[in-house]
């Protein structure tokens, strides 16, 4: 059986991510004997997250988990559980890359926005100005594409993508093929009358800033975010490499791709053998992502990952008015009901941090920035999704963030 690899950027489950802030609170559980508990120099905090945070690895069968905290008034922590490998040895590490999924998407919609404050291009500009073969192309907005509304298709539901992913994870996707999916299969909605979370969106607003721009969007990511910043683990890879840099862990993921279309969680007797280790993971450290290119393709480390967040919620990406316009943007995605996921100009919303997740097979990732009071939370996970549907790093968020607002 060839290995597989499930396209987890899909809607319901950033849904569930992003409207997670409800129910942050964690049960008390005990330590993990593998982990070393926080060192009397630890923040006040670390000792009630420490066992919380373990048990979840516990249950979601985890191999291995980074989660790092900066807070202006409690202290900063960072903890590491598990392994490098499955049933390794090795611990995992703090300067670990990792694939960031969609987090990738911010990088995107920080270039379009660079773009709008040079006056080159506008956010009512119609897409069909760039792209002709955008079926109602005239009515759909740069701006529909970054708040998701645009109804365009979302090709990573297809069953033609995820057939081939499971049949040839090696293959190299170009941007024009994952856009003619998208655009081969008829729109959700008219442009501007519901939201659908759809990567589509984002490889279209990929190739426009490279069409507006003259350069590869690999090198616009360089020049205007990760060099600016100085975020040496950071880089968007070629859609050929399926390399990551060192020091990196192995990700693992259960199930396939078609097998998990429709939800992403297993049958129960798969978690009961993934929880009890008769059922070993899949590595897929190394499956191509050039399937999500602008939509999710990156690479970064947690300290990169918080470094970067606290700029794009901090305002050191964009002018001040375009800033205060995109933190705005972030709304309920059902406007029915305030406690929705909240989604805006490529940025989400927890409830008081901004920020993005991120999943591929095999890593799930999660930052967040509170600008009010100058919360950081990142973490990352080197299984994705778990067994039983749930996003770990994201799990392992939940217990952070309602730890620290109580």
């Amino acid at each position: 059986m060839p290995v597989s690899l499930r396209p987890r950027l899909r809607a319901a489950a950033f849904a569930a991510a992003v409207g997670f802030v409800a129910g942050c609170g964690s049960a008390e559980a005990p330590t993990a004997p593998s982990a070393a508990p926080p060192s009397s120099a630890a923040p006040d905090y670390a000792a009630t997250l420490q066992p919380k945070l373990e048990q979840l690895v516990r249950d979601m069968s985890v191999t291995g988990a980074v989660v790092l905290v900066r807070t202006p008034d409690r202290g900063d922590w960072t903890t590491t559980i598990g392994t490098g490998t499955y049933r390794g040895n090795d611990p995992v590490q703090v300067a670990d890359h990792i694939r960031v999924g969609s987090n990738t998407k911010t990088w995107t919609g920080t270039v379009i926005l660079q773009l709008v404050g040079e006056g080159r291009l506008r956010l009512t500009d119609p897409v069909a100005t760039y792209r002709p073969d955008v079926p109602n192309g005239a009515n759909i907005t740069i701006e529909q594409l970054l708040n998701m509304r645009s109804g365009l298709y979302n090709y990573t539901e297809s069953l033609e993508l995820n057939q081939a992913l499971d049949n040839d994870p090696g293959r190299a996707w170009t941007p024009e093929e994952l856009v003619q999916l998208g655009l081969s299969r008829p729109p959700y909605f008219p442009p501007g009358t519901d939201y659908h979370y759809s990567n589509t969106n984002t490889v279209l607003l990929g190739l426009i800033a490279e069409k507006v721009t003259g350069h590869p969007l690999r090198e616009e990511f360089r020049t205007r975010i990760v060099e600016p910043l100085g975020l040496t683990g950071t880089e968007f890879p070629d859609t050929t490499s399926t390399a990551i840099a060192d020091p990196h862990p192995q990700g693992y993921t259960y199930g396939t791709n078609v097998e998990t279309i429709d939800s992403l969680v297993l049958p129960p007797e798969v978690q009961a053998a993934a929880k009890a280790g008769t059922l070993a993971p899949m590595d897929v450290t190394s499956v191509n992502p050039s399937w999500a290119w602008s939509a999710g393709a990156g690479i970064s480390t947690a300290q990169d990952m918080a470094r970067y967040v606290e700029a794009l919620v901090g305002g050191e990406l964009l002018p001040p008015e375009i800033q205060r316009q995109r933190l705005a943007s972030v709304v309920p995605i059902d406007p029915g009901n305030p406690q929705s996921a909240a989604y805006g100009l490529a940025l989400a919303r927890f409830g008081s941090l901004y920020g993005h997740t991120g999943e591929l097979p095999g890593f799930n990732s999660f930052m967040g920035h509170d600008p009010d009071k100058k919360i950081t939370v990142v973490t990352w996970t080197s299984l994705a999704p778990a067994p039983d549907g749930r996003g770990p790093a994201v799990e392992l968020a939940k217990a952070v963030i309602g730890e620290l607002y109580g």
